[in-house]
């Protein structure tokens, strides 16, 4: 066999089973907000853009500098994320608990669902008034009504992630005679971890839409509470500040998610 032939024959093919991985490309992201931000102090400064509906984005940013030197800044961020924090993990540990029980007994799933299902569609802030009669105007409403809005939909996303895990896995795993225990924490539970993270998710999006509304109830400081403040006022500078400061908690929140989904779920690559 000549040498041409057999390099022909020991020659790489290229690998085809890739295109469906999402590739992380840098500074893309950053670019989009920069470009938009550039956008609007245009348009604003020319007047194209009215400043009686949309601020200056410098002008945000210096009411930003004026909340940290006068430390209203985290007077207004602490109170809010640690709302967010208690309320949100009660909420979501307690349904990915519940979630699981549902997917694995049948007897809780036939008890359960039907309850999840009628609270689920009810608008959560429509029961602020009905938490502040149960828990009062403090913190334990706040922490109540985050915790049950969160609650809801992490049941409805982990009962069908553990649904949708391949059942094919898990007969495999009957034969080869693993117990019950080994099949739900080695097949069914990292199955079903894609559905649970996506489900936190909008879990915790909702959370921060609750604690928003809570705050506007009966809370001096809070981000909640300083959007009303500036809103009252038709102070749009300080209430795009809050807007923003909304949208960096969102935007934490999805990185951690997405830092767990990197430790969880590195089998998918």
């Amino acid at each position: 066999m000549s040498d041409s032939v057999q390099a022909k024959q020991t020659k790489s093919v290229a690998f085809r089973g890739g295109g469906f991985s999402p590739i992380h490309i840098k500074w893309v992201g950053l670019s989009v907000f920069v470009t938009l931000i550039l956008v609007l102090e245009a348009g604003t400064r020319s007047g194209f853009i009215s400043n009686l509906t949309m601020p200056r984005p410098s002008d945000v940013g210096w009411t930003f500098v004026e909340l940290w030197t006068s430390g209203l800044l985290w007077k207004h961020v602490l109170p809010s994320v640690s709302r967010l924090l208690v309320g949100a993990t009660l909420g979501a540990s307690l349904g990915i608990g519940v979630g699981i029980l549902i997917g694995l007994f049948s007897y809780i799933r036939a008890g359960l669902v039907p309850l999840i299902s009628a609270i689920f569609p009810v608008p959560k802030i429509a029961l602020l008034p009905l938490f502040v009669i149960w828990f009062g105007i403090d913190e334990t409403s706040k922490y109540a009504l985050i915790a049950f809005g969160t609650f809801t939909p992490t049941v409805v996303s982990t009962f069908g992630a553990v649904d949708n895990v391949d059942r094919s896995l898990i007969r495999m795993g009957q034969s080869f005679s693993l117990s019950w225990f080994s099949i739900v924490t080695k097949i069914v539970l990292p199955g079903a971890m894609p559905g649970i993270l996506s489900g936190l998710r909008v879990s915790l999006a909702i959370a921060i839409i609750l604690l928003v509304a809570a705050e506007m109830l009966g809370a001096e400081y809070g981000i909640g509470a300083y959007i009303l403040q500036a809103g009252s006022l038709y102070d749009l500078e300080r209430l795009f500040a809050g807007v923003v400061i909304l949208s960096v908690m969102g935007v934490t929140v999805s990185a951690v998610i997405g830092f767990f989904e990197k430790r969880l779920l590195g089998w998918r690559s």
